[in-house]
C-alpha cells in the first residue's frame, strides 16, 4: 500500500487549478500525488509549490511551509510568515 493510500485525506484534492502538483515536483524528488492532496492546515485552501524556495505557499493564510529532504512540513509553527 502506498503512502497516499494510507493517508486519510486521500481523494480530497484541493479543487483548485494551478495547485501544488506538476512535473516540477517530481524533478525535486517530491511525490506529485502527495502534492495534489495536500491543503493548507490553517485554511484548508490550496497550496502553490515554489520549487526554488522549496516551500508550499498558502496565499490565503500568508504562510510558506518548508520542504525538508523531500518532506513537506505542514505544521503552522514551522511555517514562515509571508511578507505583505
Amino acid at each position: 500500500m502506498s503512502d497516499t493510500e494510507k493517508n486519510p485525506a486521500s481523494g480530497k484534492g484541493n479543487g483548485e487549478g494551478g495547485g501544488a502538483g506538476g512535473s516540477d515536483a517530481s524533478a525535486a524528488g517530491l511525490d506529485p500525488k502527495l502534492l495534489e492532496i495536500l491543503v493548507c492546515p490553517v485554511t484548508r485552501g490550496p497550496l502553490v509549490y515554489d520549487r526554488k524556495a522549496r516551500e508550499l505557499i498558502s496565499k490565503q493564510a500568508g504562510l510558506a511551509f518548508p520542504i525538508r529532504e523531500g518532506v513537506p512540513i505542514m505544521l503552522p509553527e514551522e511555517a514562515r510568515q509571508l511578507d505583505g
